[in-house]
């Protein structure tokens, strides 16, 4: 899988906010430097759909030292970010949890479905 990466950074009294310099215009916050994270997982593949869907390119992913010629960009964490494998269609499906779950789901994500996906990859990954 490839990756990409995104900076993270935090002015003072503020949340986290993270961008990808490989994807102008994908920002996204998070009050801790791991939602931030999860938050910018999310965006940029969220971004990839829709260029997928218009038929648009990728850019291919620059490098750290590329990255860091900007002075801007220096006081910035960077982290990679994996780039959302082109996979089948998405299909609807109707699943009952306890509400007990789908509170403590809504309280770390505002996407609840790619949430789910992500915890059946990652038991997949496991088995």
């Amino acid at each position: 899988m490839t990756s990409t990466i995104a900076l993270i950074r935090q002015e003072p009294k503020s949340d986290y906010s993270a961008d990808f310099p490989d994807f102008l215009g994908v920002i996204t916050a998070g009050h801790t430097l791991d939602e931030a994270r999860r938050q910018a997982t999310e965006a940029l593949a969220f971004h990839i759909d829709g260029l997928l869907e218009d038929g648009e390119a990728l850019p291919e992913p620059s490098s750290l030292d590329a990255i860091m010629t900007d002075t801007h960009d220096r006081d910035a964490v960077a982290v990679l970010v994996d780039l959302p494998r082109k996979s089948a269609r998405s299909l609807w499906m109707n699943i009952t949890l306890p509400e007990d779950i789908l509170t403590a789901i809504d309280r770390v994500t505002n996407n609840r479905s790619r949430f789910l996906a992500d915890a059946a990859k990652e038991k997949l990954r496991r088995a």
